[in-house]
């Protein structure tokens, strides 16, 4: 069967998730409530029909959006992978044969692949490949194993967390007050968080939750109550992400961020199958940090194409 390129008013939503839950690849920033969420406009893709059913056997999410130079496919913020998904019937594997639909559709394009996809064997003259990294940490073993493997200055710390018992997590709902507390904290410093960018977290969080999807902690001081530190994390199949996180001052200095991702990891240990994805690793000190709970580098790849004029190349 053909590949083909569906415009997103053209795609069937029920069989596109149904090849998410099945596909060979654990993707959750695949499904459809995901995407509608955090891309500023419609997703497109390049899909292999299943003729048996009317469904799809291989999905390639295009994430797309207007600009006045033409349109753009650009990874949606809070969505580190998205690439091909295939699954037992799938026909066509190869990421390079999925891009040739794209040609000429859109002015740039900026895929991120999942990192179940092993580098392509071949793409298509004018685009460009990336690796990137994250770190994923098992969790089939169980917790005291886990913990085993962390750092000795983890481990250390943690023993005195306990000894001390000054921070209390809870599992609370909504994302609110972890939004308020990155963009208090931390908003000045990364220049790509947009405030509408905030929006479209508070949408993923709210979605997340009504899938039953979403884990969020918060560390507080036991003694004002403070909120020191939050994360929230995805449960999707089998992987636990850790999607995103905030902390004080106060709360680094007491160590909350070690013991929210802690606390998840002795939630979920002696899961087989299970994986937790840090969901990043090219900044040197985040990734020591990741590093430093035994989680190991995983590669994975993106792959960029510009077509626009050369004297706009440099907008976004």
């Amino acid at each position: 069967m053909p590949l083909r390129y569906l415009a997103h008013s053209f795609i069937d939503r029920a069989a596109w998730d149904d090849c998410v839950r099945a596909a060979e690849q654990v993707v959750p920033y695949a499904q459809s409530g995901w995407l509608d969420a955090t891309n500023a406009g419609p997703f497109d893709a390049v899909v292999e029909p299943d003729p048996s059913n009317g469904g799809y056997r291989s999905i390639l999410p295009v994430p797309t959006q207007r600009r006045l130079w033409g349109r753009e496919a650009l990874q949606p913020p809070f969505t580190q992978q998205l690439g091909l998904l295939t699954t037992a019937g799938s026909q066509h594997r190869e990421v390079g044969e999925y891009l040739a639909p794209l040609k000429g559709e859109y002015a740039r394009l900026h895929l991120q692949l999942n990192d179940a996809t092993p580098v392509p064997a071949a793409v298509p003259t004018g685009w460009q490949l990336t690796e990137r990294r994250t770190y994923h940490l098992p969790l089939a073993a169980d917790y005291e194993a886990i913990r085993a493997g962390y750092c000795a200055d983890y481990r250390r710390r943690l023993r005195q967390l306990g000894e001390r018992a000054n921070i209390s997590i809870q599992e609370v709902a909504g994302a609110d007050a972890l939004v308020r507390l990155f963009q208090r904290e931390k908003g000045g410093e990364v220049g790509g968080m947009k405030q509408e960018y905030y929006q479209r977290l508070q949408r993923l969080s709210e979605w997340l939750h009504g899938q039953g999807q979403s884990l969020l902690l918060h560390a507080h001081a036991t003694d004002t109550a403070e909120l020191l530190a939050g994360a929230l994390f995805v449960r999707y199949r089998g992987r636990l992400v850790y999607l995103f996180a905030a902390a004080t001052p106060a709360g680094k200095k007491a160590a909350a961020p070690l013991l929210l991702l802690d606390e998840a990891i002795r939630c979920h240990a002696a899961t087989p199958g299970l994986v937790l994805d840090f969901e990043g690793g090219m900044i040197p000190s985040i990734a020591r940090f990741f590093a430093n709970f035994g989680a190991r580098p995983v590669p994975y790849y993106t792959l960029t194409q510009t077509t626009r004029p050369w004297y706009l190349t440099w907008m976004r």
